[in-house]
């Protein structure tokens, strides 16, 4: 299969770029390619919101710059953090254009919500299911474009490049570049080539690395391993947030439900066992103070109490109110039989956002030509150390259009692609247990969540590395001798992405923003990216 523009995850980054370089060139064929139902991502969970200066008489460019960069500590390049903070309002208002809604007050004045790190109210949201709301819209908007076509369950495995021609291919190779991709078509278990001009990397996060995550199941870093296996730059990995307040539901692993930070926002309060309103201690901020912070503090608060969650208070709160901002929140802990208005909600930090990634530069350039990344699987600079709250959204449309802009400047510059050969299954055979496959990922996920989660040191680094290399020479013996399936292939990126987390921390001797050990608790003199 060919195509002009190839769209690999269909999350708010790869929707509103394949609606942007589809209505410039309606002549023109735009393939958005999906391992799970199109609206089976990362986007889909947020809930939060969306940060956007949208009230200047109270609010600025300048502030939420600011928030930006003092939540970032010391990492974020300013020049992007400029532009997406000033490029964000056109973008939320085209995504309101194509249908978003966004919760308004009885004069129909947006409402603006408050979270963790930010000096002002300016997150728009739709109720607790912001996310939600935008790849609705975002899908209602695609399904009306003729030339954008969706391939669901098809499992891309690697990204094409010299090296599928025979040529050697390193990371300093200048002319490295993206041809398309093979996939694993889940309906025909079958790996075909599907072969593009320019290819966009929209694969969300990984939260699947660790035991608890509020990511949903098919957050494994796809994009990030493809790239790094390509030989094309990763980097700042070890910046992984954990949410500080998922639900806590005994003995659950993976997917955690999220109760956002807009919660404490309105007024929750996190307490401890005691009952004692704990971040005061932590924080002048208190509830309030950035992400990383506060998940640090409910991790010291729990290994001081010997628990395994602390507690979030609503009960103070305007029930209605809580009702008609949070009514999912407000379901699912009714569903668990936790009334709001008489008992605290138990919460417990969870993986939850990747600040590291894909290294692009300000138009979504990968280090491979002809590829792009945007949304969660890239890091464009704009995080540093530690993302600022609701700047997620903004950041893939932002970043969304700007590869928009440099993909319809270039498509007409490009080469044909040479011949490219057909995937080489000869020698492999039908795995005998899939028990090989799941242990492998519980193994991987007991060892990230217990030797890289919030607090590391080296020695856990150093047994956490022991540990992957094994896993990764077994699970790589399984991936020559084996056809492959969407779990191996998961677990093969999952292990990737466990190496690359492993490693940067491991490389950065400093406490910075999301990374935290006890061994170098303190910054470092020399700020710099951890480039992979």
């Amino acid at each position: 299969m060919q195509t002009d523009f190839l769209v690999i995850g269909s999350g708010i980054a790869g929707l509103t770029y394949a609606l942007k370089v589809a209505q410039h060139f309606p002549d023109r064929q735009v393939t958005i390619i999906t391992k799970a139902a199109a609206d089976e991502t990362n986007t889909k969970y947020a809930q939060g919101g969306i940060a956007v200066v949208n009230d200047n008489e109270h609010d600025s460019f300048e502030k939420h710059i600011q928030d930006t960069l003092i939540a970032g500590d010391g990492l974020c390049n300013p020049e992007v953090v400029e532009l997406v903070v000033k490029e964000g309002p056109a973008r939320v208002q085209e995504i309101i254009d194509w249908g978003a809604q966004f919760d308004k007050d009885a004069e129909g004045s947006y409402k603006l919500g408050r979270e963790g790190g930010h000096s002002e109210y300016r997150i728009l949201h739709y109720k607790d299911v912001t996310g939600k709301e935008m790849e609705r819209a975002l899908l209602t908007a695609v399904e009306n474009t003729p030339n954008i076509s969706i391939i669901k369950h098809c499992f891309v495995v690697d990204i094409i490049t010299q090296h599928h021609l025979g040529y050697l291919v390193t990371k300093s190779t200048p002319d490295s570049c993206c041809y398309g991709v093979y996939v694993l078509n889940m309906q025909t278990n079958r790996i075909e080539k599907i072969l593009a001009q320019l290819t966009l990397l929209a694969t969300g996060g990984n939260g699947q690395v660790y035991r608890t995550t509020t990511n949903p199941a098919i957050a494994t870093g796809d994009g990030v391993a493809m790239v790094y296996r390509a030989k094309g730059r990763i980097e700042n990995m070890e910046f992984i947030q954990f949410h500080p307040t998922a639900l806590y539901e005994a003995g659950k692993r993976g997917q955690a439900f999220l109760i956002t930070e807009a919660v404490r926002g309105d007024g929750g309060i996190l307490r401890n066992s005691k009952g004692e309103a704990f971040m005061e201690r932590y924080d002048a901020r208190r509830d309030l103070a950035p992400r990383d912070i506060v998940a640090r503090a409910i991790d010291n608060e729990m290994k001081i109490g010997g628990t395994e969650h602390v507690w979030l208070d609503c009960r103070h709160m305007d029930l209605e109110k809580f009702r008609e901002h949070f009514p999912n929140i407000y379901e699912k802990c009714k569903g668990m039989g936790i009334d709001v208005a008489v008992q605290m909600i138990p919460v417990a930090p969870a993986a939850h956002y990747s600040c590291g990634g894909i290294k692009t530069d300000e138009w979504g350039r990968s280090s491979i030509q002809n590829l792009y990344a945007c949304g969660e699987c890239a890091s464009t600079g704009l995080h540093g150390a530690n993302r600022l709250a609701s700047n997620s959204l903004l950041e893939a449309m932002v970043f969304a259009h700007r590869c928009y802009l440099d993909a319809v400047a270039r498509i007409g510059q490009l080469k044909p692609a040479p011949p490219i050969p057909d995937w080489n299954a000869s020698g492999t055979v039908e795995p005998k247990e899939m028990i090989l496959i799941t242990q492998s990922l519980k193994e991987l996920q007991q060892v990230m969540s217990d030797y890289v989660g919030i607090v590391r040191n080296t020695v856990r680094l150093e047994r956490a590395m022991k540990r992957i290399d094994l896993l990764f020479e077994e699970t790589e013996e399984l991936y020559r001798s084996t056809t492959v399936s969407p779990q191996l292939l998961e677990l093969r990126n999952l292990i990737t992405v466990g190496y690359l987390i492993t490693k940067g921390a491991s490389f950065r001797k400093e406490s910075r923003g999301l990374h935290y050990t006890t061994d170098f608790p303190e910054h470092s003199e020399i700020v710099q990216n951890i480039i992979l």
